[in-house]
C-alpha cells in the first residue's frame, strides 16, 4: 500500500477497542507523514493499547465530538468500534457530517451458521433470556458484562459467566464468574464447557476469530446457541462508507483526496 494517495500529512482518528482497530492503527503508524490517534471508550480496565497516540473516554456527544475534530484538524475518521457499539457510531456519523470529515465504518463480518449448528437468533438480550428455560438449565453466558441484568431473574438456571472485567450487579443468583480474555482455542472451550456441563451457549454476533472457538465447541457438543443479532448501522442516506477488513479501510484512506492545509497537523 505504500505510495498510495490520500494519506500524506493526514491525521486519522480511529474509534477503537477491537482487533481491527489495533490492526489499522499499526498500519497507519508505520506510514511516513501519517498521524494516527486511537480513541478508546475506557470501559475495559486494562485494554490492549494500539500503536500511535491514544485517548481514553467519550467525547460528550456528537456536537462536542465535531468540535474536537475541528480543533485537531482531523482529516478522516474510521469507526472500528464493536459491532454492538451503536451509540458511538451514531455520534460519529453526526459529528463527521457536522465537521465535514470523511467517515468510514469498519465492521468485521458477522458469524454464519453452518452444518451441524443449532442457532436460535434473537433481537435482544431480554429476548435471549426468555428463550433459555426451554433450551437448557446450565448456560454459558458470553454476551458481555453490561447486559447481565437481563438474566438476573432466571433463578432456576445456572450460569457460567465469562467477562473481561468484573461485572456490576444484578447478576443471576446461581452462577460461576470467570474473568478471561480471548483469543480462545477449541480445545480450551471444549474442556471448559464439558467441565461445567454446559447445555446452552449465549453470545452476541460479534464476528471475527478471537472468540469463535466457542461456536465450534457448541457444534461439536451438539448444543443450542442463542445468538443476539447486531443492531442496524445508524447510517443515514449519506456517503458514509462501510468496510469489512483493515485492507479495505486502507484502500478507502488511500483513495481520499490529498488533504488541504486545514487538515495538515503542524
Amino acid at each position: 500500500m505504500d505510495g498510495g494517495r490520500g494519506h500524506v500529512g493526514r491525521t486519522v482518528l480511529v474509534l477503537g477497542g477491537t482487533g481491527e482497530a489495533r490492526g489499522l492503527a499499526a498500519e497507519l503508524a508505520g506510514r511516513p507523514g501519517t498521524r494516527v490517534v486511537s480513541s478508546l471508550a475506557g470501559r475495559v480496565s486494562d485494554p490492549k493499547l494500539p500503536e500511535g497516540e491514544v485517548r481514553v473516554g467519550g467525547f460528550g456527544g456528537p456536537e462536542r465530538m465535531a468540535a474536537w475534530l475541528r480543533e485537531r484538524r482531523i482529516g478522516a475518521v474510521v469507526d472500528a468500534t464493536h459491532p454492538f457499539a451503536a451509540r458511538i457510531t451514531a455520534s460519529a456519523v453526526q459529528a463527521c457530517a457536522a465537521a465535514g470529515v470523511p467517515l468510514l465504518v469498519l465492521r468485521r463480518p458477522g458469524w454464519i451458521e453452518g452444518p451441524g449448528d443449532d442457532w436460535h437468533w434473537v433481537a435482544s438480550l431480554p429476548e435471549a433470556a426468555g428463550t433459555l428455560p426451554a433450551l437448557g438449565g446450565r448456560v454459558f453466558l458470553t454476551s458481555g458484562r453490561q447486559g447481565l441484568p437481563a438474566f438476573a431473574g432466571l433463578d432456576e438456571l445456572w450460569f457460567l459467566i465469562r467477562t473481561v472485567d468484573p461485572p456490576e450487579p444484578p447478576l443471576p443468583r446461581r452462577h460461576h464468574l470467570l474473568l478471561d480474555r480471548g483469543p480462545y482455542s477449541l480445545e480450551g472451550e471444549l474442556s471448559l464447557m464439558r467441565a461445567h456441563r454446559v447445555e446452552v451457549l449465549v453470545t452476541k454476533d460479534s464476528g471475527g476469530t478471537m472468540t469463535m472457538a466457542k461456536l465450534a465447541a457448541a457444534r461439536e457438543m451438539r448444543l443450542p446457541v442463542v445468538v443476539v443479532r447486531r443492531p442496524p448501522l445508524p447510517l443515514p442516506a449519506t456517503d458514509t462508507q462501510v468496510a469489512g477488513t483493515v485492507e479495505e479501510a486502507m484502500t478507502w484512506l488511500d483513495d481520499l483526496p490529498d488533504p488541504g492545509p486545514g487538515e495538515t497537523e503542524h
